[in-house]
């Protein structure tokens, strides 16, 4: 368990080699990549965390996707680890995407995957789902998805590490939305994972074993 004088933020460490960083999406926690974990931990030191409010973590009033990237910050502080690499699922991208651009040297390498930058960037009726969802719960994740992220452009060319940027041909994510983030981000690489769909190939699932060694290795 981390933390300081804010919330909580449970993690859980496995394996060997260089660090690398799991953060999950909205409403989930870490034991979504224990399928991931296993293939991966003997070539990699893995910190697979919960963000605040999910899991075994500290929840809070308010949800911030910059809050969350500041978790994840101290994280590495505390930890004194140097320039880890990073793979964020979802919202986990796009706190991997404020994180670089909080301090753009953080990560040695960067993989995200079904991240979005705005809220238009979620597909109409996945926009439309989540303010029903949120309508019937006051669920305030859900909130924070349809009021957030407002990234920029100019901030994403601000990140200075190699980045991986993936999507699934059927993502929730509109298609255009991810090519921008590639686009935008230098010395990024941009793949759209062809039959896939948001998180089939993530949730519970080896499927990023191989893309995830190659492109860290």
């Amino acid at each position: 368990m981390f933390t300081e004088s804010k919330p909580k933020i449970h993690y859980e460490k496995y394996g060997n080699g260089k660090p690398l960083i799991l953060l999950h999406g909205n409403k989930e926690d870490h034991t979504i990549f224990n399928k991931l974990i296993c293939s991966l931990k003997n070539t990699f030191t893995i910190y697979a965390l919960d963000s605040r409010g999910h899991g075994k973590s500290d929840c809070t009033d308010k949800f911030h996707y910059t809050d969350m990237a500041d978790d994840v910050l101290r994280f590495i502080d505390e930890l004194k680890l140097d320039r880890p690499c990073f793979y964020g699922f979802s919202d986990g991208g796009i706190i991997g995407l404020l994180c670089c651009i909080k301090r753009p040297d953080v990560f040695e390498k960067m993989i995200i995957s079904g991240a979005n930058i705005t809220v238009n960037g979620l597909k109409p009726l996945i926009r439309f789902g989540s303010a029903i969802s949120y309508f019937f719960t006051r669920d305030k994740r859900t909130k924070m998805m349809l009021s957030e992220p407002n990234i920029t452009v100019n901030e994403l060319k601000k990140i200075k590490c190699p980045t991986l940027v993936l999507a699934g041909e059927f993502d929730i994510i509109c298609e255009k939305e991810t090519r921008l983030i590639a686009d935008s981000i230098p010395n990024s690489t941009l793949k759209i994972i062809k039959g896939k769909s948001h998180g089939d190939y993530v949730v519970n699932s080896d499927f990023l074993k191989n893309i995830i060694i190659e492109y860290i290795e």
